[in-house]
């Protein structure tokens, strides 16, 4: 019986990888995504590529029902779909705020909603939710980026121990930094919101902060962490990957808030100084 997975965010990045890798390991792979035309690649070597916007729930409704109706089940969900909104929180509109947990966790919470009732009825299922090490530490000018993926972390928690009596393993990946189109949008919007006024210097250290590209691991380091996920009898709960992942997220559990407060302080102040 060949597996079924549902990847959100498919158009680029970890979502791309995740699904051609997961294509590659013999899933039948339908990758999702607002932007059809940019799963070209995906479509020639054999991936469904599906229209789906997770802000909007027709959208979520009619995508997940056209997968049940052409394969029958889903096996496997990865909640991908996301991007970071930066900027000082004061500066940020409130609209902006409600759509970035639009995108980043409500579109998640409601595919969940979407898929567990057949992954539950068929005894068997994974869900991934693609958190970040944003979800375990806190940056200035991320109040709102970082509220969502706490959030989803705890979301996770709960729904592991909800679904795992009827079969169903929900993990979080938690990526460091990748090189991706991420930092740049989220950069520039950080920019564009904060970077001049009160908060411009830490707005131009943040910036720095994000870019160093050299510290960055490929997409498909991440999505070799997803599909050992998916295919492993007894998946870890949360795997840390990526640039910096696990180094930053151990100084997080032993450091006090005070002192992880410091730590972060010193590097803005060295990176606004440079």
């Amino acid at each position: 019986m060949t597996k079924v997975a549902l990847v959100t965010g498919a158009s680029s990045g970890i979502g791309e990888a995740t699904a051609l890798a997961l294509h590659e390991a013999g899933y039948t792979v339908y990758a999702a995504a607002r932007r059809v035309s940019r799963m070209d690649d995906l479509a020639a070597r054999g991936v469904r590529v599906l229209s789906m916007d997770v802000t909007l729930d027709s959208s979520m409704v009619s995508g997940v029902s056209q997968i049940l109706e052409e394969a029958g089940r889903i096996d496997v969900l990865v909640n991908n779909a996301g991007y970071g909104s930066f900027g000082a929180f004061e500066d940020v509109p409130l609209s902006e705020g409600k759509y970035q947990f639009e995108v980043n966790l409500f579109g998640l919470a409601r595919l969940v909603q979407l898929v567990a009732p057949h992954m539950r009825a068929q005894g068997s299922g994974r869900i991934v939710n693609v958190s970040s090490i944003g979800g375990k530490i806190y940056e200035p000018l991320g109040g709102w980026y970082h509220s969502t993926k706490f959030a989803v972390e705890g979301l996770s928690d709960s729904l592991r121990v909800e679904l795992k009596p009827f079969g169903v393993d929900v993990v979080v990946i938690q990526p460091g930094a990748i090189k991706t189109e991420w930092a740049d949008i989220a950069m520039d919007n950080l920019l564009k919101t904060s970077g001049s006024g009160a908060y411009a210097s830490t707005a131009q250290a943040m910036t720095r902060l994000q870019r160093f590209a050299d510290r960055a691991s490929s997409p498909s380091v991440v999505a070799s962490a997803i599909l050992k996920a998916v295919s492993v009898r007894r998946p870890r709960t949360r795997y840390a990957i990526g640039g910096g992942a696990r180094p930053i997220l151990f100084l997080r559990r032993v450091l006090s808030d005070r002192a992880f407060d410091a730590m972060m302080l010193f590097a803005l102040r060295r990176l606004a100084a440079a």
